[in-house]
């Protein structure tokens, strides 16, 4: 049976506009992608919301997972706070699985964003859940929370985010995708 990490968001200290905050929304899609996860035969592990995020990433490298996927939501710098959309989806630049999950990740996000040309794949060195976890891996920052409209968009998209985010899981994983 295949084996994933889920590692939504540690930062409770993000906050959205208009309320809630990066932790507790990202949280939300992790909910909402068990499952369909658990549907499709995909075992799967997360971190705890009160881990570190060293913690988080120890203890996905202290498995034996097939997959990490780290679910975030971004803001702007200060200067251009709500000013910003779209998603991106980082892998390390030396994983060629990691980029072909991530690749897979920005075919279906596409299908559910509301702009597919502001999904975009994005190669990193600088961001340890993709630099520093043994499985492939991923993170995807869902959208803007500091944007009003982007924010509202994620809260009532929760449900169609998380059914993406466990297709291209299966996709990746070369199992059928079955609806929760």
């Amino acid at each position: 049976m295949p084996k994933i990490y889920l590692s939504p968001s540690l930062q409770e200290f993000n906050p959205y506009v208009d309320g809630g905050n990066e932790e507790y929304y990202m949280n939300l899609i992790a909910d909402a992608m068990e499952p369909y996860l658990n549907a499709s035969g995909i075992e799967l592990v997360r971190n705890d919301p009160e881990m570190s995020l060293s913690q988080a990433i120890a203890d996905s490298n202290s498995g034996n997972y097939d997959l990490h996927l780290a679910i975030h939501s971004n803001a702007a710098p200060p200067s251009a706070a709500g000013q910003y959309t779209g998603a991106d989806i980082y892998y390390y630049p030396d994983s060629v699985n990691g980029k072909r999950f991530a690749e897979i990740i920005q075919g279906n996000y596409q299908n559910v964003y509301p702009d597919s040309s502001k999904v975009n794949t994005i190669p990193t060195t600088s961001l340890a859940e993709v630099r520093r976890t043994a499985a492939p891996s991923a993170l995807i920052e869902v959208g803007y929370h500091d944007n009003p409209q982007e924010a509202q968009w994620i809260r009532d998209n929760i449900d169609s985010i998380a059914r993406s985010l466990s297709k291209s899981v299966a996709d990746y994983l070369g199992v059928p995708v079955v609806e929760a």
